[in-house]
């Protein structure tokens, strides 16, 4: 077991940095030069799902330009009260797939944990939007959650998910980070996160150590949807990251005014390279409540898949996959 020094118990920077988040509607307006009169349908959106995002995120979004594709993604918006046929709260099948414990189990040889269900930036297109957390996650029931993986030893790699798992202090991912290490059959640690992309100071050289000394190959699957996210005050951090032995991915999703547009998408994976991060997937939206106005035109994603493939050598271009309750795997757009 890992005990803090009291030293350690002191907030990080990245700690204070997320504390200072902005979740007031009024705030954000303010910060980022916008109307005064979007203050009510604003609110009136942040009340079912509320509005965060970190000042780094802000000062990446170009003032006074309610289309920025970055505030786009974190903006609440009337559209999303609409009720829209198709769109449910489990838009995944989550709650079918859950063990309980904190734990998913989809797909043979992985299980999925809900670390926590804290974010830095939340999206307004996130697909576990309305997930319970409260109820469900793996910090709650640490004990159980444990001791249910040690019983499935057909399971070989472990993602930690939320929310967002690096939202953890970095004394609380190191202990379960070396907690799952001393299961026998796990072999690979997958960690799904926004949270560099929304506060590059979150990878301290604690985090680098963690999973670094794990006997786990680790790898960290960013959330990065547009080339603007990827900031120069990211790319140090990424490298570290590298250095430290860890495999670095993206995933994204195919939001509407986001990055629907092909040369959006080939400055992602160009931009992501550079920062030495390979493209993994490109979801499909999810049809989560509140969302369907990031859904793009049906025939679009087999276009830009082809687009890509053109513009692209192969290994720049992401899986283009959507993900149905009750399947075996991610599903291929080509399906």
């Amino acid at each position: 077991m890992i005990t803090p020094s009291p030293t350690q118990l002191q907030p990080e920077v990245w700690q204070k940095q997320l504390a200072e988040a902005v979740s007031d509607p009024a705030e954000l307006l303010e910060i980022l030069e916008l109307p005064e009169a979007l203050l009510e349908s604003v609110s009136r959106a942040a009340e079912s799902f509320p509005l965060r995002v970190t000042h780094h995120y802000l000062s990446l979004i170009r003032r006074a330009d309610p289309a920025d594709p970055l505030l786009r993604q974190v903006l609440p918006l009337d559209a999303e009260n609409r009720i829209v046929d198709g769109f449910s709260t489990d838009p995944v099948g989550d709650h079918v797939a859950a063990l309980g414990a904190g734990i998913l189990h989809k797909y043979e040889g992985r299980a999925l944990l809900i670390a926590t269900g804290a974010c830095a930036v939340h999206c307004r297109y996130c697909f576990r939007r309305h997930y319970p957390y409260g109820q469900d996650n793996a910090v709650r029931h640490w004990d159980r959650m444990l001791q249910t993986l040690r019983a499935k030893p057909q399971i070989s790699e472990v993602i930690l998910s939320g929310g967002d798992p690096l939202s953890l202090s970095d004394q609380r991912l190191g202990k379960l980070v070396l907690e799952l290490g001393e299961i026998d059959h796990l072999k690979r640690l997958r960690v799904h996160t926004r949270l560099p992309v929304a506060l590059p100071s979150r990878v301290t050289p604690t985090l680098l150590k963690t999973l670094s000394d794990s006997p786990l190959h680790c790898s960290i699957v960013l959330h990065c949807n547009h080339p603007n996210e990827l900031s120069e005050p990211l790319r140090a951090p990424l490298r570290k990251l590298r250095q430290s032995g860890i495999t670095l991915l993206n995933q994204a999703v195919l939001l509407r005014g986001v990055n629907d547009r092909l040369e959006t998408q080939i400055s992602l994976s160009e931009r992501l390279f550079e920062f030495g991060v390979l493209p993994y997937y490109l979801h499909l939206l999810d049809p989560v409540a509140g969302a369907a106005h990031f859904a793009v035109p049906a025939e679009l994603p087999a276009q830009m898949e082809l687009g890509l493939e053109k513009a692209l050598p192969g290994y720049l271009v992401p899986k283009f996959v959507r993900e149905t309750p009750g399947a075996t795997s991610k599903t291929p757009l080509h399906r």
